[in-house]
């Protein structure tokens, strides 16, 4: 298999400054935002946007972070394999807030249609916004991301591996092709080195 690097280090941070930008305008400023990672990737990425709109903005003393699993939400647990479930951490209510949900890369949608019902069960924001960190199409639900650090189109046989320091110990994104003459082609799925399937 083949894979060639699309994002360094020195880009994911500038993707990520500038989708807290776009969250602080489109929220009109800090108040009443709740960030929410989806493990396990996610949830590094969120706490990285909510530490980037704290040095924007230094009255952002109230900026919630949390986690958010979803593996026992999803509509194909009976048909694939998935992650063992991971801890939720939903600071405070949520309730009248806007949440914006963070993932490392928006595939199929059925990752974020979990991460919605599993909000539902911990409240009623008044807004509910998506973030992610690359967005490489193929949408199997009627999802849209309101903030993309990188639009990456992909073929269904290539899979975006997301690299995080705090768990691969270097930092990059990289299309992978998994097509090989003697192998035949399976659905993407998630990877061990980011997941694919959201």
């Amino acid at each position: 298999m083949m894979a060639r690097t699309v994002l360094q280090q020195a880009d994911i941070a500038r993707a990520l400054t500038r989708i807290s930008h776009e969250i602080l305008e489109s929220n009109r400023g800090p108040d009443n935002l709740v960030i929410l990672g989806i493990p396990t990737r996610g949830v590094l990425l969120a706490q990285r946007i909510a530490d980037t709109i704290a040095r924007i903005e230094p009255s952002a003393t109230d900026v919630q972070v949390g986690s958010l699993d979803v593996t026992m939400y999803r509509d194909d647990l009976a048909h694939s394999l998935t992650r063992t479930p991971a801890p939720t951490s939903v600071p405070g209510s949520i309730d009248g807030k806007t949440v914006v949900l963070v993932d490392d890369v928006l595939f199929s949608g059925r990752t974020i249609r979990a991460a919605l019902d599993a909000l539902g069960d911990h409240g009623r924001p008044r807004a509910v916004r998506l973030a992610v960190l690359v967005d490489r199409g193929h949408r199997e639900l009627p999802i849209r991301a309101d903030f993309v650090g990188k639009n990456l189109p992909s073929s269904t046989d290539e899979r975006i591996n997301v690299h995080l320091a705090e768990v691969d110990g270097d930092e990059f994104v990289s299309i992978e092709t998994t097509r090989t003459e003697s192998t035949p082609v399976e659905s993407s799925s998630a990877t061990t080195n980011g997941r694919d399937d959201a």
